[in-house]
């Protein structure tokens, strides 16, 4: 029956690998649970292994894993004569806003509600933010009067040659 010899911690090289080494023989075929849950492979989670005699090693390789990935990792190797299986924790990244959870408001603000405190609100109420989006238009408006009328001058009153020579 197949036997696990090594199943290792993440690490990092061109992509984050859980390397594993099972022997077995006939060669087993492996697959991989997350959480308790069958592991289907992506082009951001697969497994690349070659078999050297009864031997099969490789890893279960990540590609820019996060958070949403940190969990248990068992590999599961069978054959016609059994199985054997092992576990492995995997952690990658920390969850971002640890104890808060961020949603959004109906005025489009943004709700900060922390495990332990009551919601804040990121925001400000609708004639708050009306006036200052009034305001912003104002400003954006007389800007441009402004640039018009300094192009106007510029062309009217500009340098012009005295006694109507070319520089």
């Amino acid at each position: 029956p197949p036997r696990i010899l090594t199943l290792e911690e993440p690490v990092l090289h061109l992509e984050h690998c859980i390397a594993f080494a099972v022997h077995g023989n006939p060669a087993p075929t492996l697959h991989w649970l997350h959480n308790g849950q069958v592991l289907r492979e992506t082009e951001i989670i697969h497994m690349e292994f070659y078999q050297q005699g009864e031997v099969s090693e490789g890893c279960l390789l990540f590609n820019k894993p996060t958070h949403y990935n940190n969990g248990n990792y068992t590999i599961v190797a069978t054959n016609q004569l059994g199985s054997a299986n092992q576990t492995i924790k995997g952690h990658f990244l920390e969850k971002p806003f640890p104890g808060r959870i961020f949603s959004l408001s109906h005025w489009g603000c943004l709700q900060s509600k922390s495990l332990t405190m009551t919601p804040k609100f990121l925001c400000l109420d609708s004639k708050a933010f009306s006036f200052q989006v009034s305001i912003a238009v104002g400003l954006a408006a007389f800007a441009c009067v402004l640039l018009v009328v300094l192009f106007i001058m510029i062309n009217k009153y500009g340098r012009r040659s005295k006694f109507g020579m070319k520089g």
